[in-house]
């Protein structure tokens, strides 16, 4: 078992290693190893940073971690959590493959020798379908790949360029930079790990020994999906919390991961459209996590309960992401979660039409 297996543990010798190091994922979960932690920690990255984290300076424990999060996914079982987990998996692979590929000097390497294209391909059955591939890659270099191949990796990739008809198609053959390559490979990570997800069936000990971690999960997804179709955005009836947050970050401060995702995730149950979302919150990452909490064919998820909330963050444990128990109201008291909170405030409010008057988020809220 050595690091480049955890670096890239979807692949065929890291599922070999696996095997190898006869881990039990009971004794693993009863024995309180730091790959279950690793776990729940690569699921929880996936939903608030699009990335599965940072990894464990142990190769054995990061390894072992990625079984394990599949099998926390399963034991979740929301379909939606399937596609982000899956999504990070490969965003994280992506950059990987970057700096492999590319001798970024400024990456630690792996150890040993690099991760070379021929080897990359070759894991995904696609050394005859990329033609001019060798060991030498530069980020600009032009190959060409199968059409048929190009069709079945291009196909979850929505911009223009990658339309069949804006390509230079010869022999069967379609023309991409290295760069687009590499996108390419990220979307085979993707199907890779998302295939066989959730699995049809935990075994009853291990469900019953991940217990623990699949609640911790829940709590931060929050216990339900959003209570109906909300339409209306309407500013001034946001829950003091998310009122809170998203004036934190109309004012340039950079929320924590976990703030962001509870923000995005309430804004998009709220009413506002992904491209709305992204365009009014200077937040970290709030394109791609818009686009993900915003448009799940599964269903989006509602933000963290207020529990979660409380618990999470940079403030006092008492607070988190939340505001001071001064500063809240009561309606609070009587929900569970904010976007609870907010169907609730609009189901009193006497006219939401009149509510819903023009102007920018920062306007309504009374930010600068």
């Amino acid at each position: 078992m050595d690091r480049r297996h955890a670096q890239f543990p979807f692949t065929t010798d890291a599922r070999e290693a696996v095997e190898g190091a006869d881990a039990d994922i009971v004794d693993l979960a009863t024995g309180g190893d730091a790959a279950v932690e690793r776990a729940v920690e690569r699921v929880e990255a996936s939903l608030t940073a699009g990335t599965v984290g940072d990894p464990h300076r142990s190769a054995r424990t990061e390894l072992l971690s990625y079984p394990v999060a599949r099998v926390l996914v399963s034991l979740v079982d929301r379909p939606a959590l399937v596609r982000r987990y899956a999504d990070a998996e490969a965003r994280t692979a992506h950059e990987r493959f970057e700096h492999e590929l590319t001798g970024d000097a400024g990456y630690r390497s792996t150890g040993g020798e690099r991760l070379t294209l021929p080897q990359l391909l070759a894991e995904f059955d696609l050394g005859g379908d990329v033609r001019d591939a060798d060991e030498s890659f530069a980020l600009d270099d032009e190959l060409r790949v199968h059409v048929g191949a190009y069709l079945s990796l291009s196909a979850g990739l929505d911009e223009d360029r990658w339309r069949l008809a804006t390509r230079r198609l010869a022999d069967g053959l379609v023309p991409v930079a290295g760069r687009e390559l590499l996108v390419l490979l990220r979307e085979a990570v993707r199907e890779r790990v998302a295939d066989g997800l959730p699995f049809e069936e935990v075994p009853e000990p291990i469900a019953t020994a991940l217990e623990p971690q699949v609640e911790r999960l829940h709590d931060q997804l929050g216990d339900q999906r959003p209570p109906g179709s909300v339409e209306a955005t309407v500013p001034e009836l946001f829950p003091p919390c998310m009122s809170g947050l998203a004036e934190r970050a109309l004012a340039g401060e950079a929320l924590s991961p976990d703030a962001s995702y509870a923000l995005i995730a309430f804004l998009t149950s709220a009413g506002m459209s992904p491209d709305q979302v992204a365009a009014a919150l200077p937040v970290d990452a709030a394109a791609y996590q818009a686009e993900r909490l915003g448009n799940e064919a599964g269903g989006g998820y509602a933000p963290p309960t207020c529990a979660t909330m409380q618990s999470y963050g940079d403030g006092e444990a008492a607070v988190g992401n939340c505001v001071p128990p001064d500063e809240r109201d009561a309606r609070c008291e009587t929900v569970p979660d904010p976007l609870s909170y907010y169907v609730a405030a609009l189901g009193e409010a006497e006219d939401v039409d009149a509510l819903e008057e023009p102007g920018s988020l920062g306007e309504r809220l009374g930010s600068p």
